[in-house]
């Protein structure tokens, strides 16, 4: 009897541990209300300005969408998420209202006409800029509207027939007087309910011994019933709309991927996708052709057909052998611009130029005229006049970039390179060319008498400071005209105006300043507002911020952003909990990884994703704390991933600890998909943290064999750096809680839900406190106003019980 006892006993307390270790069923759940203040706060709208700078279209978009437009019907298929009743990306964002600003009287006014409950996206202004195009997507489709920018009023112009599963179905022709837009064919298929479908067979995928090295895709193509799918979704026909809803059919159905008009207006650059389809990589790299054809629709030339490309050279910079980058030549009628490869698309190819650019005019024939060469892998040009382009290029294995200057009408003459430098180094960085319309309407280089005007962020160790230079093109000199005050604002260059008049597009913000909107004379110093947005966030404008310095054990200069409570004691220094916040990311040099790019003046926004709102909860926040990852000269940076990260980690606690605001025993650590990535491991190798967050990672590297992140050495070529940096080889070691959290449709390369999943198995097997919250419907990046109020009260509820009212544990250092 006494063993009968016994044993019920024993399966009692098995069935009881077995239940504590179960699922927790869970509505959702609302954070603390500091916090929802914060989330519910309405939103500014974003600008659009027009190139006089006379008006701007003001657009407003909800912070969130909601669960149940999320859970709308989905088809994911080669790398895309098209909502098949609606025929738009699932995933779209929204505008519910727009309005029209006049810059000179500052009068808002309301535009007549908007349909109930809009839903708006795809902006598109003519040519003219006297109108706006946009698509509103209601509950069976989507429709085609214009605004008239003189009247404030729109028109809906086509029943909600608009094909925009493969982006924006809408272009203008020249004269502002009609569109061309992609329209679903009268004919098209039944779509195939793949769930129910009887199969007729197995699914085969083949290997003919060419390697096809590709990185962890998702929503890939899987049979041929997602095949049959994929082409009826991606299929329209391209139709000529006037303004007055009259219509006649400009193409026959296709897979339209691209399409873009010629800068005089005459011309179209056509892509469409071919068959054969792939179940390797997304649609983008299936079969194409590129045609052009003029303004009625006629075939002018068959430009190129791509063959599907599964199998390139390993590494970062590798591409195809054939012509890529196909566009218009910006200051010109319709010249044709393209881009081979010089290197066989092999990064270890050892050569003297990656690239060349070529161009083509009209009508196409004979032979192309090379423009230039390019040392490293193409990026992009831009384009001036008859004797001056300038070309960019990028290198990523020694993060060189550089900027040429050629004579287009004169390929011989030698290029000009205007800066060669690294690409990390923000310290240095001379800025981005400024540009002006020209006769077509393209953004071309402004170029005052042999020189070019430049605009950067002004980045340095004395805080951000944008400024404007002037630059001669055959000498190199520099002459400064503008440079940002060193006040308690920061400015951001946004676009030039009438730079030869020293006329700017600018914003300022501060700390507790919204960004507005300004016109700025950098030759007279005038300042004109346009805009004047009020904080949204008032609750949070008496927090504590300010930029702290630090150093590495190895002396690597580092930095973060802290925030301390409102009215919190600068005298007593109560010792606070702390939340660190941070993103790994990978130098090749020691000082570039030091350089500091925030700034303690930006206006502090919480995001959904921010730790900011425990600033509210009585945390110290140390946000985007520098986690830099350094490998110079041969090394790669993960050769000593796990070393480097922790003794980022140890620097930054010393840095708070020693500035005497925080319990170091109270500190907590989160970060998003690497960060994620960052913080098991961080709990893994070291007893710094009280707990971690850990929100939408990988933790397994050999799920991720062909690289991941900046790592381009494959899991053959480095199986020990695969073990050593993935938690989930570590998971023994882990004795500090987690809680992860993941979006049940995660479609960013190599973070599948699955890693999440395997690695709190893996945890709770070893008996590690862990806590997974998987979020219905959620992608990488979440976006229902549901899912982030219950990620916020999950994050709450962890930091208020492991790290705010932790049990007394002494922390060691590694």
């Amino acid at each position: 009897m006494k063993t009968v006892r016994s044993l019920l006993l024993l399966i009692t307390i098995i069935l009881t541990s077995i239940a504590s270790f179960g699922q927790t069923s869970l509505n959702y759940q609302l954070p603390h209300e500091d916090i929802l203040k914060l989330i519910d706060a309405p939103l500014p709208p974003s600008v659009q300005m027009n190139t006089e700078g006379t008006h701007a279209l003001l657009l407003y978009r909800k912070a969130y969408k909601d669960i149940e437009e999320l859970s709308e019907p989905e088809m994911r298929l080669a790398g895309l998420r098209i909502n098949p009743k609606t025929n738009i990306s699932s995933r779209a964002r929204y505008y519910y209202d727009l309005k029209v600003l006049d810059t000179k009287s500052k009068m808002t006014y309301a535009v007549d006409g908007l349909p109930e409950n809009p839903k708006i996206t795809n902006v598109s202004w003519s040519h003219g800029e006297s109108k706006v195009a946009f698509t509103n997507t209601e509950s069976d489709g989507v429709a085609l509207w214009v605004l008239d920018m003189k009247s404030r009023a729109v028109n809906k112009i086509t029943d909600p027939d608009l094909n925009a599963n493969m982006g924006s179905p809408i272009r203008w022709f020249k004269d502002d007087q009609a569109i061309l837009v992609k329209v679903l064919p009268e004919d098209r298929p039944a779509l195939i309910n793949s769930a129910i479908a009887v199969p007729s067979g197995p699914t085969i995928t083949e290997s003919d011994g060419r390697k096809a090295q590709n990185r962890t895709y998702q929503d890939l193509l899987k049979n041929p019933n997602d095949e049959k799918n994929f082409e009826t979704l991606a299929t329209a026909k391209l139709m000529k709309v006037s303004l007055d809803g009259a219509s006649t059919e400009w193409m026959s159905a296709d897979m339209y991927r691209s399409i873009s008009l010629s800068p005089d207006g005459e011309k179209m650059l056509i892509q469409t996708l071919d068959r054969p389809f792939s179940y390797l990589v997304p649609y983008y790299r299936f079969p194409t052709s590129t045609d052009i054809y003029d303004i009625q629709g006629s075939l002018v030339s068959n430009v190129q057909k791509m063959p599907l490309i599964e199998d390139l050279p390993s590494g970062f910079g590798s591409t195809h052998t054939l012509e890529r980058n196909y566009s218009w030549r910006a200051d010109k009628p319709a010249t044709l611009t393209w881009v081979r490869a010089l290197d066989g698309g092999d990064p270890s190819a050892k050569v003297e130029y990656r690239d060349a650019l070529y161009e083509q005019e009209s009508p196409y024939t004979g032979e192309p005229k090379m423009l230039t060469k390019m040392v490293n892998r193409y990026r992009y040009t831009q384009w001036g006049n008859n004797n001056l382009a300038i070309v960019h290029d990028q290198w990523f294995k020694n993060r060189n970039t550089k900027a040429y200057a050629i004579n287009p009408s004169n390929p011989n003459q030698a290029s000009k390179i205007l800066w060669d430098r690294n690409s990390q180094d923000n310290y240095n960085n001379p800025g981005s060319i400024m540009t002006e319309e020209n006769e077509y309407g393209r953004n071309c280089i402004v170029i005052d008498n042999g020189n070019i005007y430049l605009t950067g962020r002004g980045y340095s160790d004395e805080g951000i400071h944008p400024f404007v230079d002037k630059m001669n093109i055959y000498t190199g000199s520099k002459q400064r005209l503008y440079q940002a005050e060193k006040n308690n604002k920061l400015e951001n260059i946004r676009s030039n105006m009438e730079i030869r008049k020293g006329i700017i597009l600018t914003s300022l913000e501060s700390k507790k300043d919204y960004p507005n909107y300004y016109f700025r004379n950098i030759n007279t110093g005038q300042l004109t507002p346009i805009t004047s947005f009020e904080n949204p966030f008032a609750v949070i404008q008496d927090i504590h911020k300010e930029i702290i310095t630090y150093k590495r054990d190895d002396g690597v200069e580092l930095s973060g952003t802290l925030y301390l409570p409102a009215g919190y004691d600068m005298d007593k220094k109560e010792k606070l909990p702390m939340i660190l916040w941070a993103y790994p990311r990978e130098y090749k040099d020691k000082s570039s990884a030091g350089q500091i790019t925030s700034s303690e003046n930006q206006f502090t926004r919480p995001s959904y994703g921010s730790p900011i709102f425990w600033v509210t909860r009585g945390f110290a926040v140390l946000d985007r704390a520098a986690f830099p990852i350094i490998g110079e000269g041969d090394e790669e940076p993960n050769d000593s991933f796990v070393k480097q990260l922790v003794a980022n980690g140890k620097s930054a606690i010393d840095a708070v600890d020693a500035l005497g605001y925080i319990d170091r025993n109270r500190v907590g650590v989160g970060g998003h998909s690497y960060g994620a990535f960052m913080t098991a491991n961080l709990l893994s190798h070291s007893n710094l943290f009280a707990a971690g967050i850990a929100r939408s990672g990988a933790y397994n590297r050999t799920l991720t064999p062909f690289g991941f992140q900046r790592e381009e050495r494959f899991y053959w070529e480095a199986p020990e750096i695969y073990y050593a940096m993935s938690p989930f080889m570590h998971a023994d070691k882990m004795k500090t809680p987690l809680l992860l959290i993941h979006g049940e449709a995660d479609n960013n390369s190599g973070t599948y839900p699955m890693q999440s999943i395997r690695y709190f198995n893996a945890l709770k097997g070893l008996g590690a406190t862990a806590r997974l919250v998987m979020l219905p419907k959620e992608s990488h990046g979440y976006s229902a106003r549901e899912s982030i109020l219950h990620m916020l009260y999950e994050q709450d509820s962890w930091l208020e019980k492991h790290v705010k009212n932790r049990k007394e544990t002494k922390v060691s250092t590694p």
